[in-house]
């Protein structure tokens, strides 16, 4: 089939397009044509980074812009840079594309992905500063990037070898930081694929720009996964620091003789302590509560000064700095309290000795969203879970933006929605009981799901209780998510997992888990997936201060605070099932609150959902015909 003309004009990569694609692929181009911009709503399999490429790049081509692709997962960094390179080669275009991940990952020192972000970029910053990272030193000469970087960043354009596997391996064997190399390639690059920080967290969004001499007012932004953004945002503009780190400080700076110092840290753990004697096991506090006898013992910012200094001299030593932590917390310390809350928690460390930790904790991810969004060209908000659309905009501070939700490209027969209005997973109700009817409803439902089907679970706790009486039960085997996988061991996993395709097998996972988003199993590697209960968080301090908050400001506390976020957790979950336009598959909610008229409005309006006790039988019907 010939691609239609409408469709080459925007640089579209593939021969076909797919019904409902080509609505997007209209719209993302009007949307960056006209400076506008977009919060879809798209399923999977619509083909986003596609429809969202092609317009942008040839915009960006038209009017000397740069594109931002923008992703959390590194999965996707290389489905991204596959695309633009397929619409480079149709399309005869010789642009520059380069991928750069995180800065840690690029690095060529030993053990520094055992640091902290924060502590990282100390850590390089210091490293950089005195001359002593033989790579950066490769890399720059008098300020300016040396011949050799020059000539490595040539030979990797000449063969486009610019994704970062490519990057890291030339730079590796040339002894060259492949951080520099990257930002060398993205000076002259069109398109930018790269995580979130690399333009929402201020700072290295500062240096960023600067050093690849882009400027927001030029850039065309695509975020992808953008139901992961405000979570991410909230996490770079928040810190936090423990008892432990208190400790771990004071152990660096008796080392070092430095006695003030350490009568300031004894200070500050003394006052974790004294907060802490009232609590059961969290409480709200204010900034003078925790700072006020330090200002009274010393000048608050010198104090921040000498210990951002002694930490950087410890950093050369052992890389990273407890002291810089406890440092960085307390000049954060003193930040605003609109859109932030201040909460001490008491609980037990890893060796059941009791712990303090004390956060500064972003509400409001609008505070670093809302002026990238305004300056920058053109930006694209997409997902498969951005539902409603209205929140995104909202919380994000989108002043003006297009709001648009897109049908599944799949067809509705292949999935079958059901709710089982059977068991709750609320605290008061819970009870082995409980646990024992959930585990006999999964087997029997998964009994006549024809092959492998994944259970989710809003928590590890709720999942080992309905299991105890589940693989005593299943007729299939069952294959348990550890807490706490390497790579390695999820890719084993997931490989043994799929090899029951044909017999069937069951995964009892979590929601926030990891495989609750981010894998694929296409084909018949997954046949069924049931969510178990509604993965609302436990309504603590932070979930009480964002309901609040988001009250005070849009009057939808519960619903943005509270409902919507665990509600598109439990659908990223189900999403798992359908793949692919040949996938069949049985998605199954089993709460009886999915039923009720608050909830079961957060379901998006194209999907075909039953409530039904005679699940074993409408499951067969639909397999039946297979």
């Amino acid at each position: 089939m010939v691609l239609p003309d409408e469709f080459r004009n925007m640089y579209f990569p593939h021969d076909e397009v797919r019904p409902i694609q080509d609505e997007l692929i209209r719209k993302i181009n009007k949307t960056v044509t006209g400076q506008q911009n977009l919060i879809a709503h798209a399923p999977t399999g619509l083909g986003k980074t596609a429809a969202a490429l092609g317009p942008s790049i040839r915009e960006a081509l038209k009017k000397d812009l740069t594109v931002f692709f923008l992703t959390s997962r590194h999965t996707q960094h290389k489905l991204a840079m596959e695309t633009v390179n397929q619409i480079k080669e149709m399309y005869k275009l010789g642009f520059t594309v380069v991928d750069i991940i995180g800065k840690k990952w690029l690095c060529l020192q030993p053990s520094v992905n055992k640091l902290y972000p924060r502590e990282f970029a100390e850590y390089c910053k210091k490293m950089k500063e005195d001359e002593l990272c033989e790579f950066y030193t490769k890399a720059r000469d008098k300020g300016e990037a040396s011949q050799q970087a020059r000539e490595l960043v040539k030979q990797l354009k000449k063969e486009n070898r610019t994704d970062t596997e490519s990057v890291v391996e030339r730079s590796t064997q040339q002894g060259v930081c492949p951080y520099e190399v990257a930002l060398l390639i993205a000076k002259d690059a069109r398109v930018i694929i790269g995580d979130y920080f690399y333009l929402f967290n201020p700072h290295i969004r500062e240096t960023f720009l600067s050093r690849t001499g882009k400027e927001l007012s030029k850039i065309i932004i695509i975020i992808d996964e953008g139901h992961n953004l405000p979570e991410r945002v909230k996490d770079l503009a928040s810190h936090r620091i423990s008892t432990n780190t208190i400790r771990r400080a004071k152990d660096e700076v008796r080392k070092r003789g430095k006695e003030e110092i350490e009568q300031i840290l004894n200070v500050l753990e003394k006052k974790l302590w004294e907060l802490a004697e009232e609590v059961a096991d969290e409480a709200y506090v204010s900034k003078d509560q925790l700072i006020a006898e330090i200002k009274d013992m010393t000048d608050y910012d010198e104090i921040i000064s000498d210990m951002s200094f002694l930490a950087d001299l410890i950093r050369e030593e052992q890389k990273q700095s407890s002291l810089g932590t406890v440092a960085s917390f307390l000049e954060a310390w003193q930040g605003d309290d609109k859109g932030f809350t201040r909460i001490l928690t008491k609980s037990t460390d890893l060796r059941g000795e009791e712990l303090i930790v004390i956060q500064y904790r972003c509400l409001d991810p609008g505070l670093l969203t809302k002026e990238v969004i305004r300056l920058a060209y053109s930006t694209i908000l997409m997902s498969g879970t951005l539902s409603p659309t209205s929140m995104y905009k909202e919380v994000l501070g989108f002043d003006t933006a297009d709001e648009e939700s897109y049908k599944s490209p799949f067809p509705e027969k292949n999935k079958l929605n059901i709710i089982i209005p059977r068991t709750s997973t609320k605290y008061e109700t819970r009870s082995e009981e409980q646990y024992r009817g959930m585990a006999e409803i999964i087997v029997r439902a998964t009994n006549k799901i024809p092959g492998n089907t994944a259970v989710f679970f809003p928590s590890y706790n709720l999942r080992d209780d309905v299991d105890k009486h589940f693989s005593k039960l299943s007729e299939k085997p069952v294959f348990v998510e550890k807490q706490k996988f390497s790579k390695k061991e999820k890719l084993e996993f997931l490989e043994a997992f799929k090899g029951y395709k044909n017999v069937g097998a069951v995964l009892l996972g979590v929601i926030s888990g990891n495989f609750g988003e981010g894998i694929d199993l296409p084909g018949d590697f997954l046949k069924g997936v049931i969510i178990v209960g509604l993965p609302l968080q436990r309504p603590d301090l932070e979930t009480q201060a964002l309901i609040k908050y988001y009250d005070e400001k849009f009057k939808k506390g519960w619903d943005y605070g509270y409902l919507f976020p665990a509600f598109n957790r439990a659908l990223q979950s189900a999403g798992r099932c359908i793949r692919s336009e040949t996938d069949k598959g049985v998605i199954i909610f089993l709460d009886e609150r999915y039923t009720w008229k608050n909830y079961n409005r957060c379901f998006p309006p194209s999907w075909d959902i039953k409530a039904t006790l005679l699940y074993e039988k409408m499951i067969e019907g639909f397999f039946e015909n297979e």
